[in-house]
């Protein structure tokens, strides 16, 4: 497999980005309410994106995006915090190290963009992902913060930058 590419989403992106990540909260069986799977953001990723202080980055490999992530300010909170959003990857990008090379590209942005904290929902047992952000320095917190609409996620984490 060729070496993957990290870089900004394109507006050609938003088709495939929206399978890869409807695919791979299928194969987890996600709820279809109450986490990113009903965002109507998903079929329209890279105008989402193109607001201030917000960016998403996609993996590609061989002209397919096998994976993506992206961040943006924490909805409805009145704080400098944004939020690590629709960090997903096709199995094909697990296990490569790929998802520790896209946070860094991410916490990088955050810092860039000057927000102080990092926020993220999961579901519990996406433990996998709980690695890399407990790798990345994220700690588990009580409640969540915000209104993602995200209900359905159980777990809540935050990142000082």
């Amino acid at each position: 497999m060729n070496t993957p590419i990290i870089r900004l989403i394109k507006k050609s992106d938003n088709l495939q980005i929206a399978k890869v990540i409807r695919s791979i909260l299928e194969d987890f069986n996600v709820p279809k309410i109450g986490t990113a799977y009903a965002d109507t953001a998903l079929d329209c990723m890279y105008e989402t994106y193109k607001k201030p202080k917000t960016a998403y980055f996609v993996v590609e490999v061989n002209s397919k995006v096998i994976g993506g992530a992206g961040i943006a300010k924490l909805d409805n909170f009145d704080g400098n915090v944004c939020e690590l959003q629709k960090m997903y990857f096709l199995p094909e990008a697990r296990g490569r190290g790929i998802g520790a090379q896209m946070m860094e590209v991410c916490l990088s942005k955050a810092r860039d963009f000057g927000y102080e904290k990092i926020y993220l929902e999961t579901m519990e047992y996406m433990t996998h992902a709980q690695k890399l952000y407990k790798q990345s320095g994220f700690k588990y917190i009580k409640a969540r913060m915000g209104d993602t609409g995200h209900y359905s996620c159980q777990i809540h984490m935050l990142k000082t930058l």
